[in-house]
């Protein structure tokens, strides 16, 4: 693996006008790496996602990506510096077909490549290949997800970051996205993983971090967070 950092986050503060949200958050990630962000609602999880990907200004530190400072960058400048986004509550176009969902998307990666195309992502979802002409609004909620992620993917990124993935969904459908998940991470791309289900971040990441009213409170490999369900308790509530 590269020694820099491929997602480098140091010291980020953000604020809601006078909410000061961040206080001084850091998180790297490297290439290939699946890392976990946990922390109870309204704790900053999702603040720390859009100052990432430049949703949201932040008010100090720095974000860099490939060693590149990204932290005043545009959102789109961001994206394609190779990171994909499933947003919490999945952003897909209602009036497009699922083919055009994922079509619009399509782009090679930042070094060319084009590995995931609409077959691939197609193969990986069988459900929106038999859908592929129906329209995202048609979609029952775990197709709109399998959706948003193969969108994701479409991006060919280097890193896709995943927001409350399988919030809302069935038990079966909740299994199909945490194993799609561990493929992503089994194919070299990296992952930042937010989900109530700390254990199966855990179970499906290398190391995380615990957000408590926006700083980390705890860091580590996710086999060593796993182990220490007690603090874990305390910290997130559960």
């Amino acid at each position: 693996m590269s020694a820099v950092p491929l997602l480098d986050v140091q010291g980020v503060h953000a604020h809601y006008g006078q909410s000061h949200v961040l206080h001084g958050a850091s998180l790297s990630i490297k290439p290939g790496e699946g890392v976990g962000l946990l922390g109870r609602n309204g704790m900053g999880k999702t603040t720390l996602i859009r100052t990432v990907l430049g949703l949201m200004r932040a008010t100090g530190g720095s974000v860099r990506m490939h060693g590149r400072e990204i932290t005043r960058d545009a959102p789109d400048r961001i994206a394609r510096l190779g990171v994909g986004y499933v947003p919490e509550g999945r952003g897909i176009f209602p009036t497009l077909t699922v083919r055009e969902n994922l079509v619009m998307a399509a782009r090679p990666g930042v070094r060319g490549q084009r590995d995931w195309t609409l077959d691939r992502v197609l193969q990986l979802f069988p459900r929106l290949a038999e859908r592929i002409g129906n329209c995202g609004a048609q979609l029952s909620g775990g197709e709109q997800q399998m959706l948003a992620i193969g969108r994701a993917l479409m991006t060919n990124p280097d890193l896709v970051i995943l927001d409350e993935a399988t919030e809302g969904l069935a038990p079966l459908v909740v299994a199909e996205i945490w194993r799609t998940i561990g493929l992503i991470r089994s194919s070299g791309i990296a992952s930042l993983v937010v989900d109530r289900n700390f254990r199966a971040v855990l179970a499906h990441t290398d190391k995380a971090v615990v957000l408590e009213k926006g700083k980390v409170v705890m860091q580590g490999s996710s086999a060593e967070l796993a182990g220490n369900e007690d603090a874990l308790h305390r910290v997130l509530g559960v």
